[in-house]
Order: C-alpha cells, then sequence, then structure tokens
C-alpha cells in the first residue's frame, strides 16, 4: 500500500469533483497541455488547483512525485500541502521558487561545482554596506535597505553591472539610496565581490546559479525533468524575468504546465514582477486552455461590486485578462466613503469604527485596517490605543520600534533637557530631525528613503498638532506625549485589529476591512509618475477592496493636520463609485 492511499480523503477521483462550480471543474478536469487559470479574488482558485493535483493523482494521470506546485510565499505553500493532504495525496512538492531551486542546488553542486555550495546570506544590508564602505559611499540604514532592493531589482531582471545604468533610467528609477545609476553600477560589482570574498550566496545568486547549473550540465537538466513532470505555478502575475527562466528550464520542451493568476492583481513590479508572462502565456503556448474563474465566494456583492468598478475605468494594463467578479453570497451592508478634516480625526473616525464593529459582534481578529505606506500607521496605532482596542501591525514595525524614530526621540529627549530649541516648536523639532536627514520637502525616491522621511515628517507633525493645542509647549511636552504615546503601544496583544499595508494585506481576508488615506498623492502616491505606475496603484487598491468579507470603509482627510489648510482631494480612482464623493 502507498503512502498516498494511508492519506485520508476521496475514495475516488470522481470525489475529488464533487462540490466544484463548472469553472473550477473545469480545472480540475484539464490535465494536459498548458492551462492558463485567470482568477480573481475569492474565486477559489487555491481549490481548484488543488483538486486538480488530486484528480490527477486519484485517476492515475500523475505520480505525485513528479509533481511540482510552485508559489511566492512559504504560508501559501504550506497551504497548498495541507489542502492535499487533505484530499489524500502525498508526495507532491509545493514550494518556493527559492526553496524549490535551494534544494536543487544543495544536491546538484556537489556533482558539477564540487564541494558544498556557499552559506546563505538571508539578508542583504551587511553585504551592501562593506560595498559601500569599498567605495567611500556615506550611507545610512534606510540607504541600504534601498540599495539592496535595487541590488534584488537588478538581479532578478537578469541585469549585470554594465547593462544596469541603462535599464534603470529606462524603468525610471530616481537615485537609489540618493545615489546616481552609474553609481549604483559600481556598487553592484562591489557588492559580488564582497559575497565571494565572505563565501556567500543571496537569495538571487541561488536562483541564477540554478539556471546556470541546468544551463551548463545536460544530465542536471534531464534528472530534473524526469523527476517533475507536471507544473503548476500560483500568483504567476508575480513571475519575474528570472523565475520564468528558471520555469522554462525545468520543463525543457513539455507543455504540462497550468499557471494561475490574476494581472489586475499585479503590484511588486518594484521587485521586477510583471503580468506580460501571464498576459502572453496563450501566444507562448499555442492552443493553450484557458479557464476564467469569476465566482466570488468571499464577499458580499456590495463589495465585489465596488471591486469590479474601479477596474472598469481603465482600459490598459490588465485589460486583456481583466475579471469581471459575480458574488455569490447573500447581500450585505453597502460600503462606506467618509470624509474627515485630517489625518488625526480620521484616525479618531477609525478606531470609533471599530469599536463598534466590535461592539456588534465582529471579533477583533476579523478587522483589518489597510493604508499605503507604513508610516501611516502612528495615528491609528495611537487611536486604537486610546480606545482600548489591541492591535497587531503585520508587515512593518510598530511606529515607535522604528530606528529613525527611536533615534529622534533621543536627539529630542537631549534637546529638551539641554533647553535647545529656538522659535516655535515645530521649528526646534524640525531643527534636530534635520540631523537625522529630514528635508522639507519629501524625497523623491521610494522605498525605505520615503518610508524614513515620512516616519520623521510624522514627529514633525506631531510637534504642530500639539502646538495648537497649546502654544507654550515646548520640546520638554512633546517628548512627555512621545513616551505616553509609546507605552501606550507597548502593551502586549494577542488577538486584535490588523494594522497592514495594502501590500501586506495581500492573500488575506477578514470580515470587516478599514481602507484610510484614500487622497490623491496617497492613493495613487505621489511617486507614481507615468500612466502605469499609476495604474498599478489602482491595481494596489483593487487588492485591498476584496480582502473584506462584509463591511468595507473607505475614508480620506482633507487636510495632514488639525488646523491645516485642506488642500487633499479624494483620490481620483474613487470617482463614480459610491455616489457623490464627500
Amino acid at each position: 500500500m502507498t503512502a498516498t492511499a494511508l492519506l485520508p480523503g476521496p475514495a475516488s477521483a470522481d470525489a475529488v469533483l464533487a462540490g466544484l462550480d463548472p469553472e473550477q471543474r473545469e480545472v480540475a478536469t484539464a490535465l494536459r497541455g498548458p492551462v492558463c487559470v485567470l482568477a480573481g479574488a475569492g474565486t477559489g482558485k487555491t481549490r481548484a488547483i488543488t483538486h486538480r493535483i488530486a484528480y490527477g493523482v486519484h485517476s492515475g494521470v500523475y505520480v505525485p512525485q513528479h509533481v511540482l506546485a510552485v508559489t511566492f510565499t512559504a504560508r501559501a505553500a504550506g497551504e497548498l500541502r495541507t489542502r492535499l493532504r487533505a484530499l489524500g495525496v502525498g508526495g507532491v512538492q509545493a514550494r518556493t521558487f527559492h526553496a524549490a531551486a535551494l534544494r536543487q542546488l544543495s544536491y546538484f553542486w556537489p556533482q558539477t561545482v564540487g564541494g558544498q555550495p556557499p552559506r546563505l546570506q538571508e539578508h542583504k544590508a551587511p553585504l551592501v554596506a562593506e560595498a559601500a564602505s569599498r567605495l567611500r559611499l556615506s550611507v545610512d540604514r534606510a540607504a541600504v535597505r534601498d540599495l539592496a532592493a535595487e541590488i534584488e531589482w537588478a538581479k532578478v531582471g537578469l541585469l549585470v553591472p554594465q547593462t544596469y545604468a541603462e535599464a534603470g533610467r529606462r524603468a525610471g528609477h530616481a537615485e537609489p539610496g540618493g545615489f546616481d545609476l552609474a553609481t549604483v553600477a559600481r556598487l553592484l560589482e562591489v557588492y559580488e565581490q564582497v559575497k565571494t570574498d565572505r563565501g556567500v550566496l543571496d537569495f538571487e545568486d541561488v536562483l541564477l546559479l540554478t539556471v546556470g547549473i541546468l544551463q551548463e550540465y545536460r544530465h542536471v537538466a534531464e534528472a530534473v525533468r524526469s523527476q517533475y513532470r507536471h507544473f503548476v505555478v500560483d500568483e504567476y502575475q508575480d513571475v519575474n524575468a528570472l523565475q520564468q527562466r528558471l520555469l522554462d528550464l525545468w520543463r525543457g520542451e513539455r507543455d504540462d504546465l497550468c499557471v494561475v493568476g490574476d494581472p489586475s492583481q499585479t503590484i511588486y513590479s518594484f521587485t521586477g514582477a510583471s503580468p506580460a508572462h501571464l498576459l502572453e502565456f496563450t501566444r507562448r503556448h499555442p492552443g493553450a486552455a484557458v479557464v476564467r474563474l469569476v465566482r466570488d465566494y468571499r464577499s458580499t456583492p456590495q463589495v465585489v461590486a465596488l471591486a469590479n468598478g474601479l477596474l472598469a475605468r481603465t482600459g490598459g494594463r490588465g485589460s486583456p485578462g481583466r475579471l469581471e467578479l459575480v458574488a455569490q453570497r447573500p447581500p450585505g451592508p453597502e460600503p462606506t466613503l467618509t470624509a474627515y478634516e485630517d489625518d488625526v480625526a480620521e484616525a479618531a473616525g477609525v478606531a470609533g469604527r471599530v469599536r463598534e464593529l466590535i461592539a456588534a459582534g465582529t471579533p477583533a481578529s476579523e478587522i483589518a485596517v489597510l493604508y499605503r505606506t507604513n508610516a501611516q500607521s502612528e495615528p491609528l496605532e495611537q487611536a486604537l490605543a486610546d480606545a482600548g482596542v489591541p492591535y497587531l501591525v503585520r508587515g512593518g514595525e510598530r511606529f515607535f520600534a522604528r530606528k529613525e524614530v527611536r533615534d529622534a526621540v533621543l536627539l529630542l529627549r537631549g534637546a529638551a533637557r539641554g533647553g535647545i530649541g529656538d522659535g516655535t516648536l515645530g521649528d526646534a523639532v524640525r531643527s534636530v530631525l534635520t540631523t537625522l536627514g529630514w528635508t522639507p520637502q519629501a524625497p523623491a525616491a521610494a522605498g525605505a528613503v520615503r518610508d524614513r522621511w515620512e516616519s520623521l515628517q510624522a514627529l514633525a507633525a506631531l510637534a504642530d498638532d500639539l502646538a495648537v493645542q497649546d502654544p507654550e509647549a515646548g520640546l520638554g511636552q512633546l517628548v512627555a506625549e512621545l513616551d505616553e504615546r509609546a507605552a501606550a503601544q507597548h502593551a502586549p496583544t494577542v488577538q486584535g485589529v490588523t494594522l497592514a499595508s495594502l501590500h501586506a494585506a495581500k492573500g488575506l481576508e477578514w470580515d470587516a476591512v478599514l481602507v484610510v488615506g484614500l487622497s490623491d498623492g496617497l492613493v495613487p502616491i505621489s511617486l507614481a509618475e507615468g500612466w502605469d505606475a499609476v495604474e498599478e496603484e489602482r491595481g494596489l487598491l483593487y487588492v485591498g477592496v476584496p480582502r473584506a468579507r462584509e463591511h468595507l470603509h473607505l475614508s480620506w482627510a482633507r487636510a495632514r493636520a488639525p488646523g491645516a489648510r485642506p488642500s487633499r482631494h479624494p483620490s481620483r480612482f474613487l470617482e463614480g463609485l459610491l455616489g457623490q464623493v464627500p
């Protein structure tokens, strides 16, 4: 008796198909040849592909050990394995691209290169910092983070130092980490030297070296292709050029490939992801079966209608694969859009709405507050703490745990004790923050540099708020206020409301979702230049909306701080969606 037969699950192949809707069944029974599944949010794509694999195994078409399913997060890979076990299927390899490549690299390295492969360096920061030091570049933590992200973008795009600068210019990359593209190209070269000197690999090397071994050693490619004969790729819209190259080498001439994705949910182009692989699948694979999953089982018709409306107002990128979702759940409450006078009022209003939801029976763990940038979390954290609502910050540090904030509070405390600071409280605070790199104008660069500036700007805005409330307030009062806020926000929380960026929320769902900060300049973010960049911002909001099963509340603020001039406007993406925008 095989290990597969010992697992609990359906007694027959037909039992695997029970309960699938017609489109999911079409996916599950398309066992041969290239298959492209266009699957919207909440349409049961994971159910469809796991039942496809299980049906193939139970019907005798697939041998479990010959199936490789790849996705982008360890959590998603674990979910695939769990569902397959529940369907009575064991032995299928469900891994991330990196995990699958690392396994192969570790096995074949001794046979090809000899010895053991270099040690994997999980974080680039120390390597980037050393490379910068060798070039005598002055970098801080934020610059190192930006440069590390740029190195990753270059490597997954199969760029080398000689081709990087021109590609960076075409992609509109503006001074990563504060350095011109020619300097970053030199840094790329020295970064590779540092890795060689230390005898380490980074995560992109795992993919690059696996590609190299498969290309150079025919017997390795044949061994891999003998082992894996059926491929499933989830979240295919997020594949980059390097991952696509690896997938092609795994497959060889075989066309038994099933890809699943939604081009409208491409939100990682800054890491090299491109929806082109999904949108051009049928051109590269003539005769491929195309199945559209559009029955949304997650969200109410009201939430689904808003999600559809967001995409209906664009006709460019992603339109060939745009999906019109059809809600399957009973009706629920209408989504709301609320305008607040300023960010502080918005945070307080959101906290009040959260308390109402909890009082009405929605568990705190089934509520999420989503925003565009991590720097927006501070007033929300404070408002929830003031309201006595437990919360968790997902995908980012708590505001007061960020290094730049801790450094700023330390300097402000020293300035307060020394009686330093002339002019208004805002002037005194900005004078201190300038020593940490704060500037009156937001930096043009995105990523960590912008996040760092936003954090420091939030402290400056807090000083302005305090000065409005108490014109006599000085640095001492501000430091005391910061201490109180930090203490309240460091209370332990286990089950609470989720605070997360829109990026970090992808793949998750809650009963109630509140999306905040929906003003032009935040959504779309002011750094988004050009049609494609703005439309990716629309896609980011589209990703956030169907995270909600039932309750969806949107909001924006007319001004940043209390008493400030109301210069903001609601996001252009909301026009015509919720009646008269307040």
